[in-house]
């Protein structure tokens, strides 16, 4: 059957014929069915709203251990003894705060010049004192906090690995689905009777949007069970600013993830579209999963230089993550910065599903090999 032969865009018998909108709810509505009935899909699914729940309870199981402290004298080292902390004896004040402030102890006991400590001592700690210190002294000791709105070195690397991984994983699961869903309706030419029955972008627009509600839905599950999980941890990491904060960038991320899964499942689309075998969708997938891979790394190893997630968090593939992991540690100047980037990310997500709905058009009825980006595009209307 060849292209030119058939209707790419609207049935010729308008009897039957159907709107496009209507023809976009029935694939959307195949591919959510088809989804929820997958046994294997279900039981991922499953597993890992699990591994959520555990990775936000775990942190408090593994939070104890003796705290490492600094001391300045006799009597802070014997304040240290007293509540089982783990002693470094420094020379002066000024060698404490510096091992507080890299990290190298959790706080250090220095001479209270103010006397407002019966014992002569003070604690010095960067974002929270220790409680078992501070319980620890019979008469509490005067706290000074050098940063007080620090993240806790552990939320600093977790949180942004587990924005990017929940979204690099759902976004390359739904993806591929997207994909292979084309070159498996290509490969059996059921496509060529799909084609013949509703307009071939009602037929793309289906299929992202089924998959993007099932990814959405699974990101809510995602977010609901990390909530739950956060609050029964009971955990010294989650205070109330902190599960403030974190609730926060989590229900800012549905709608960054939800704009940047529509930016990719276009391309995810025209990879399949360009190919005729399942055995060809490696390689023709592989610049957009370098496209989910690259963001996903970048925003890995940048969480700690807050001048390139800036930058990461207004590049349309990066901030579905970038973003939201700034709003967790409190690095935006306002609620515009996240609003401009969903409104950089909308206008960069229309463009590129209107590039990907012409090749999709023209290299869907292409059933005879590999189809180049060029004859796609050379080969629409």
């Amino acid at each position: 059957m060849s292209t030119s032969t058939l209707d790419r865009t609207r049935p010729q018998d308008d009897t039957t014929s159907i709107t496009s909108w209507e023809a976009t709810r029935l694939v959307a509505r195949r591919e959510v069915r088809v989804k929820l009935r997958d046994r294997a899909f279900i039981i991922s699914s499953l597993f890992t709203l699990l591994i959520v729940a555990a990775a936000t309870i775990l942190p408090s199981l593994f939070g104890g251990g003796a705290t490492s402290v600094a001391t300045v004298g006799e009597v802070a080292q014997r304040a240290a003894v007293t509540v089982g902390a783990e002693a470094t004896v420094v020379d002066s004040p000024a060698a404490a705060e510096a091992l507080v402030r890299d990290g190298t102890v959790d706080a250090a006991l220095v001479p209270d010049t103010v006397g407002g400590s019966p014992f002569g001592v003070k604690i010095l700690a960067l974002s929270e004192a220790p409680n078992d210190l501070v319980s620890g002294l019979s008469t509490p000791s005067p706290v000074q906090l050098l940063d007080p709105s620090a993240v806790d070195p552990f939320l600093a690397f977790i949180i942004p690995f587990a924005f990017a991984i929940i979204f690099f994983m759902t976004s390359l699961t739904f993806g591929l689905s997207i994909a292979q869903s084309v070159v498996e309706e290509k490969q059996t030419r059921i496509v060529e009777i799909l084609v013949a029955a509703m307009p071939v972008r009602a037929l793309l627009a289906g299929k992202v949007l089924g998959n993007a509600v099932l990814a959405v839905g699974q990101i809510v599950l995602i977010v609901a069970a990390a909530l739950v999980g956060l609050t029964i941890s009971g955990s010294d990491l989650f205070t109330a600013d902190v599960l403030g904060q974190l609730s926060a960038a989590m229900l800012w991320f549905v709608p960054f993830f939800l704009v940047g899964f529509l930016l990719l499942a276009g391309l995810w689309a025209v990879a399949g579209a360009l190919v005729s075998r399942i055995e060809d969708l490696g390689s023709a997938t592989t610049p957009v999963q370098l496209l989910v891979m690259l963001p996903f790394f970048a925003v890995i190893y940048g969480s700690s230089q807050p001048s390139l997630m800036t930058w990461l968090s207004y590049v349309p593939f990066s901030a579905p993550t970038a973003m939201p992991v700034r709003i967790f540690t409190g690095d935006i100047a306002g609620i515009w910065e996240p609003l401009l980037s969903l409104a950089v990310m909308a206008v960069s997500a229309v463009l590129v599903i209107g590039l990907a709905a012409r090749l999709y058009e023209g290299s869907l009825l292409r059933t005879n090999g590999k189809t180049s980006i060029k004859q796609a595009w050379q080969a629409r209307g």
